[in-house]
């Protein structure tokens, strides 16, 4: 598993709610790639930085998902596509209490992490 760390600058003006709102709306995005375990969405207001930190079954799946269309689709809704920034890590472990376990990389199916 990977995990992605994605910051970007947010549009002068843009207030809190703004943000929110547009990420409810890309949440469907993110529900609908089976390769995204998990997307939990960023938001620093004395930064004007938003982002995202996400659960990839791989390496390739994120940068995949994270190409051309992407970056338009980034600064289209928030003004950045000049100042984005990706980290990636590797994530042996994840200890999840939503769904009351401790998944590791080598675990299958990972869609049983997703729950309800």
């Amino acid at each position: 598993m990977i995990t992605e760390i994605v910051t970007f600058k947010l549009r002068p003006g843009m207030t809190r709610e703004d943000v929110v709102t547009t990420y409810r709306k890309t949440a469907p995005i993110w529900r609908a790639d089976p390769e995204c375990i998990r997307k939990c969405y960023l938001y620093d207001g004395e930064r004007r930085l938003g982002g995202g930190a996400y659960l990839w079954r791989s390496l390739e799946a994120a940068k995949l998902a994270h190409g051309d269309a992407w970056r338009k689709m980034i600064n289209e809704l928030y003004g950045s596509e000049d100042e984005i920034s990706i980290t990636y890590f590797e994530t042996p472990i994840v200890a999840d209490n939503l769904v009351q376990r401790t998944i590791e990389e080598h675990d299958t199916p990972l869609a049983t992490v997703a729950t309800e």
